[in-house]
């Protein structure tokens, strides 16, 4: 099988209705992003940050996959599919895609403030003040926030070396250093962007698909002759 590798992000969950950061009537209208997704801002008020995705979680708890979600989970039986995602959301599994690796965390665990090591799975429930870890520290989401090293690079940057097929969807390749994964693709590896709103100065070799996620991964499979 070729390894199709996928890296989504906000836009891939945009059409379930998870809420954006940058989209009109997006959370940055309502939060300053640094507020509530910087280390800083969980030193200032942890509170707050806890009150924001404790909000998220619940969210993300009444939307479900889209078509887009759907397609690609159905692609893993013609091809190696590994998902990269941006997005902390679990639509991806909950659409039957097996492997994926969340970049920037995942609303339904939680870790120690003090050490990144202990991650507890908490499903749809909140994290409170004074909620423990078992070494007595503060529970925070296990979210990657704004002035921490992302651990899971390093796999990515492994994962794109390898594709035989990369695309991208719904993600304005602006937020680094997940934006730059797209430099690690081999030389004559396809690639493909889908995203209604492209920006401007692509690459050459990127096919752009200028649709949204449901549409444009329906595009995509027809690109890849896959039929079910």
């Amino acid at each position: 099988m070729q390894n199709l590798v996928v890296l989504t992000g906000a836009g891939m969950s945009a059409e379930s209705g998870i809420r954006t950061f940058r989209d009109s009537n997006g959370l940055w209208e309502e939060y300053d992003v640094m507020e509530v997704a910087s280390i800083q801002g969980w030193y200032k008020n942890p509170a707050l940050i806890l009150s924001f995705y404790n909000e998220r979680r619940k969210q993300m708890f009444d939307c479900e996959p889209n078509t887009g979600h759907k397609l690609l989970a159905d692609l893993e039986k013609k091809f190696k599919v590994r998902i990269i995602t941006q997005n902390i959301d679990n639509l991806h599994e909950k659409a039957g895609s097996s492997q994926v690796l969340h970049l920037h965390g995942e609303l339904t665990k939680a870790r120690s403030s003090a050490d990144p090591s202990l991650v507890y799975e908490i499903g749809n429930k909140e994290i409170k003040i004074g909620e423990m870890c078992e070494k007595g520290s503060q529970l925070r989401p296990f979210i990657v926030w704004f002035g921490e090293e992302v651990p899971k690079l390093e796999e990515a940057i492994h994962l794109v070396e390898c594709a035989d097929i990369l695309c991208i969807i719904g993600t304005s390749l602006n937020v680094y250093p997940a934006a730059g994964l797209l430099h690690y693709a081999p030389a004559g590896c396809p690639v493909y962007l889908i995203d209604p709103n492209p920006p401007s100065g692509l690459p050459k070799r990127i096919h752009v698909i200028a649709k949204g996620a449901g549409e444009g991964v329906a595009e995509f499979t027809k690109e890849l002759k896959y039929e079910k």
